[in-house]
């Protein structure tokens, strides 16, 4: 006897005369089975041999779910549904394999070095995310060492920073990540059971499919996957769905009964694990891992799980983070305004109860509460299986960036809600199921959520180019949040970046009149007004950014190069020892403050400043040239060479320095190196004239007339007003002239 067949699986037994003995047809309560609904009946021992044993297994299990039963939806074998998914997912991202480094890439990519084969591998364990030593005040205390690990192991294999390695891991990551959706949301939907061999059963094919697809191409997740830095993200899912997958496996049922692993526990906890080290929000695997045990291994009604979350502090504080929690509800519902940041100003604060935002607050609260209830209250055990755990994907990986427990860096980050729209998906495949049950045309349904689908995949793809380039990505955010002030920075700081200091200087101030305590946008503006010479009022911009923010060490030290072109020194001095008391390993501005002490003809310190320069960062071009030229100036030839010769051998390919060396070595008279040095500098730079200026003086020393005046003329050539190069042109003709005489006489 077999539970489970349908109404048509066999043929019933001939019919009995009335009053029959035991043997004919069985009535059961509830009437007669609609066509294609699942049923029990009693089949002789003859028909149930026919039938085969896993098939019937199958429908047994079946009689707990009909979630696809009224879906008119496409119904693919596993291994075809998980080549679509990871087509369609590749699709939407593809056209962002060959982007830039943008945003946050530079900090945590380029400038991290971290990444470099220098750099020992057991300082990625005491480093956090950016680079900095998680012990430093600071550091970002962000731990996540694996994702800086592929960021090394991409570099290394690359050879440098090319981003295009990094994006297409990213991609790749991304289609992993939904063709593990796929058996994710079969166990979601369908509930965790297995056929009389052990085999998992797949029991809602077309509904994991459809939340499988929703996941893969929804537009939230551009910034995880265009975004290089979004890795952190896509690699704590992988593991947290591979830690979730194996703590099903630990949970097997055969024809012998029940079956747990120890095994397959341990290995959930070390994916767990692996996850967290991705990025902290790993840990939350804990949290539904448990839930998934109450509810589908254990089968429990938990409810108390409605209470913390509903009765919190009713300050205007807790009122905007709800606001964030309903705006982060939104960017699930209709992923359309999508910014690469969503702070300073972005998001108004709401400072009354009479602001019509707080509608926002009720219907998120409204549908939670619904939604809630239908989990813990409803009669049919299924529903309250799938809403509890969608409800639970929605909120328990959402919880670290929720400003419940600690504060977070953010208000809002698409980032954050990768894993989160998991439970948004089972939500919106569930809901599409029910609405399956009630329409008469259910093809419109269908066509409906295609149309949805392949506009998310058309604003993915749109998405997806916008974060190729910085300027592209900062410019799409200026409709999206007009009113965030690093927004504007941020297109004002590309803008610079590319020389077109006019415009830049438009969204700079901008920046400022939209948050008056911008430092960074204070700094950057006085540094552009600098190089304009405007240096009013990039003193006031400089002055006012240290006053808010003291130990601001950049603009301490652009206010001392301001004081210094007023030729206020004593009070540009103060100013740079002031950076350097906030950031005692500055380079650049001991280098500064050596400028300013040649210009005090302190040449002491002035030498031991840049000393310093090049002791903290001994790539340091510009200290290192400028010992030498002093020294050179100064007639300590002998120490300028050493010095020259010293800072060749830690930047061996720096033109400049080999042009200050040659100048040094030919007032030396060590000719035959001059040439040697002078003649490397111009294959390196060709185009520089004071190159060939002072390789023809030396030349003119040396006796070597003719190549002097070949050196002259492509000086002059290249630039005509060269202090110096044209006088010394005429002399040389001159005196070729003379020596004609000579020759003729």
């Amino acid at each position: 006897m077999f539970p489970g067949g349908e109404a048509a699986a066999a043929p019933p037994p001939p019919a009995a005369p009335a009053g029959a003995a035991p043997g004919g047809r069985v009535s059961h309560p509830g009437g007669r089975c609609r066509a294609g609904s699942f049923s029990s009946q009693i089949y002789n021992q003859h028909n149930a041999e026919g039938l085969n044993l896993e098939q019937a297994f199958h429908r047994m299990a079946q009689t707990e779910s009909n979630l696809d039963h009224d879906v008119s939806w496409f119904l693919l074998p596993s291994y075809w549904a998980k080549m679509v998914v990871a087509l369609i997912s590749f699709l939407c991202f593809a056209n962002s394999y060959d982007g830039d480094f943008v945003f946050d890439d530079s900090e945590a990519i380029i400038n991290n070095k971290d990444l470099r084969a220098e750099t020992p591998l057991g300082d990625l364990w005491h480093h956090d995310f950016w680079g900095s030593k998680l012990s430093s005040n600071t550091s970002h205390k962000s731990y996540r060492p694996l994702t800086v690990l592929t960021f090394r192991i991409n570099y290394l294999f690359a050879g440098g920073f090319y981003p295009v390695g990094f994006h297409v891991i990213n991609i790749i990551l991304h289609c992993t990540i939904s063709v593990l959706m796929v058996d994710v949301f079969s166990i979601l939907l369908g509930g965790l059971q297995f056929s009389n061999k052990g085999r998992r059963l797949n029991l809602a094919p077309k509904t994991s499919l459809l939340a499988a697809l929703l996941f893969a191409v929804h537009p939230v997740h551009t910034e995880c996957v265009a975004g290089i830095v979004g890795r952190a993200d896509l690699l704590c899912a992988l593991f947290f769905l591979l830690s979730f997958l194996g703590y099903c496996k630990a949970f097997r049922e055969n024809k012998e009964g029940h079956h747990f692993s120890i095994f397959w526990v341990l290995v959930s906890v070390i994916l767990g694990a692996i996850a967290m080290l991705c990025k902290e929000q790993g840990i939350t695997i804990l949290g539904l891992n448990a839930v998934f045990d109450a509810l589908v291994v254990n089968k429990l009604n938990v409810l108390e799980l409605i209470q913390k979350l509903l009765h919190k502090d009713k300050s205007l504080e807790a009122v905007n983070y709800n606001y964030y929690y309903s705006l982060n509800a939104w960017l699930l519902l209709c992923p359309w305004w999508l910014c690469f940041d969503w702070s300073m100003g972005c998001i108004p604060l709401i400072k009354s109860v009479s602001d019509w935002r707080i509608i926002a607050l009720a219907a998120l609260w409204f549908c939670l509460i619904g939604l809630i209830c239908q989990a813990l209250c409803s009669e049919d055990s299924h529903k309250r299986r799938i809403l509890t755990l969608g409800l639970g994907f929605l909120i328990i990986p959402f919880l670290p960036a929720s400003n419940l427990f600690f504060r977070v860096g953010f208000v809002i980050a698409e980032r954050v809600i990768y894993l989160p729209s998991i439970g948004y998906c089972i939500l919106f495949t569930y809901g599409f199921s029910l609405l399956s049950k009630q329409a008469k045309k259910k093809k419109i349904l269908t066509v409906a959520v295609l149309g949805i689908l392949l506009i998310n995949v058309m604003r993915c793809a749109l998405r997806s180019s916008q974060w190729r380039s910085e300027e592209q990505l900062f410019r799409s955010a200026l409709s999206v949040c007009p009113l965030n002030a690093k927004v504007h920075y941020n297109v004002g700081k590309n803008l610079a970046d590319k020389g077109n200091q006019s415009a830049a200087i438009k969204y700079y101030r901008e920046a400022v009149r939209l948050n008056p305590k911008y430092v960074h946008a204070m700094n950057n503006l006085g540094n552009i007004l600098k190089e304009r010479n405007e240096l009013q009022e990039a003193e006031e911009l400089l002055s006012l950014a240290v006053q808010i923010q003291p130990d601001f060490a950049a603009a301490w030290m652009n206010l001392g190069i301001v004081q210094n072109s007023l030729r206020r020194f004593e009070e540009a001095e103060q100013s740079y020892w002031t950076a350097i008391k906030h950031r005692k390993k500055y380079p650049d501005c001991y280098y500064n403050l050596g400028r300013l002490y040649a210009d005090l003809n302190r040449h002491i310190d002035a030498l031991n400043a840049w000393r310093n320069a090049t002791v903290l960062k001994p790539e340091h071009s510009l200290a290192w040239n400028n010992m030498i030229i002093l020294l050179d100036n100064t007639g300590n030839l002998a120490q300028a060479e050493a010095v020259g010769r010293e800072a060749l051998e830690l930047i061996p390919n720096d033109h400049s320095l080999m042009f200050s060396l040659a100048n040094v070595l030919g007032k030396s008279q060590k000719y035959k190196e001059s040439e040697a040095l002078f003649l490397k500098a111009i294959k390196a730079n060709p185009n520089a004239a004071s190159y060939h200026g002072n390789l023809a003086v030396l030349y003119h020393r040396w006796g070597n007339l003719d190549l002097a005046k070949k050196h002259y003329e492509v000086s002059l050539k290249l630039d005509p007003m060269a202090p110096g190069t044209k006088e010394n042109y005429n002399l040389l003709r001159r005196k070729l002239e003379q020596l004609q005489k000579k020759s003729g006489a």
